[in-house]
């Protein structure tokens, strides 16, 4: 698999001639049962992320991960008994017309039936964040795909996160934020009222879905963003380098960091914040 870049076209190319999609869909349930149907259905059934009656709006960005949990949705759907409604939602934040139709192209060949709308969020970004602008585009991604959702009824929102942007998202808070906090596979979103926001890729590791898209033949998008294309230093690709770097020597590393956020010792830590209150060690010392 190679990589092209240019501005506001960035994307993988597949070494395979585009898949049917047949194959597509049984290679979810056969090829790909271990690596990611079965750590898709686990994350689901773990943190309790899809009920009966549900609908779910599936944000599709037309990247390799909105792609395959926009698929794995239709499965579920297929297989599965719980019974729930999906919405897919495309949201244009200003993609180059090439972007675009390569976007619709993808969803079309997929049978993956998108709702597309424009934001104009990537404009808004590059006049309000120029230098450091893939923070705030993230934030009103999500917030017009919430307001998306409300208008459609849904009451859940799942984005694409997958367990090496859990992992990732850990040590940019620990590194850069002086914080130990992690990705949650699911919240209920505080700005939005009677939506939560989930994400059922939450175990599938970045590998295995890179593997599904290259025998998929699929072109999904890489980000795309015409505002962040020539921006240098994204402290996330230094993360996943510095990852890189630890495995070497540690191949546990990720499933180590991974699973630190579950097994908090408050007994040995110096603070620790729940909502807006702030509590040190100190305030219990004298307590037996």
């Amino acid at each position: 698999m190679s990589t092209i870049a240019g501005k506001g076209c960035a994307r993988i190319i597949p070494d395979g001639e585009k898949k049917t999609l047949y194959d597509i869909e049984r290679s979810i349930i056969k090829t790909y049962r271990k690596d990611i149907w079965r750590n898709f259905i686990k994350a689901i059934k773990d943190y309790n992320m899809i009920e009966e009656g549900d609908k779910i709006a599936v944000g599709v960005s037309g990247g390799k991960d909105s792609i395959l949990m926009a698929k794995l949705f239709q499965e579920l759907q297929k297989h599965g008994q719980v019974n729930f409604e999906v919405v897919f939602l495309a949201m244009d934040p200003g993609y180059h017309p090439d972007i675009k139709k390569l976007l619709i192209e993808n969803c079309e060949h997929l049978n993956i039936p998108i709702h597309i709308y424009e934001s104009g969020i990537f404009e808004v970004v590059d006049r309000m964040a120029k230098e450091y602008p893939c923070y705030l585009c993230a934030r009103m991604r999500r917030g017009s795909l919430y307001a998306k959702a409300k208008e459609f009824g849904c009451n859940k929102l799942a984005l694409g996160h997958h367990y090496n942007d859990v992992i990732e998202t850990t040590m940019l808070n620990l590194l850069y934020s002086g914080n130990f906090k992690t990705m949650l596979p699911k919240f209920k979103s505080k700005n939005f009222e009677n939506i939560e926001l989930i994400r059922p890729l939450y175990y599938i590791e970045e590998d295995s879905i890179r593997r599904f898209i290259n025998n998929s033949g699929i072109w999904p998008l890489n980000c795309a963003c015409m505002v962040a294309a020539e921006k240098i230093g994204n402290k996330r690709y230094e993360i996943k380098d510095l990852i890189k770097e630890l495995k070497k020597n540690f191949s546990g590393v990720e499933k180590s960091i991974f699973s630190a956020a579950e097994n908090v010792s408050i007994d040995g830590i110096l603070g620790w914040q729940k909502g807006q209150t702030k509590y040190s060690y100190l305030d219990f010392y004298d307590e037996e």
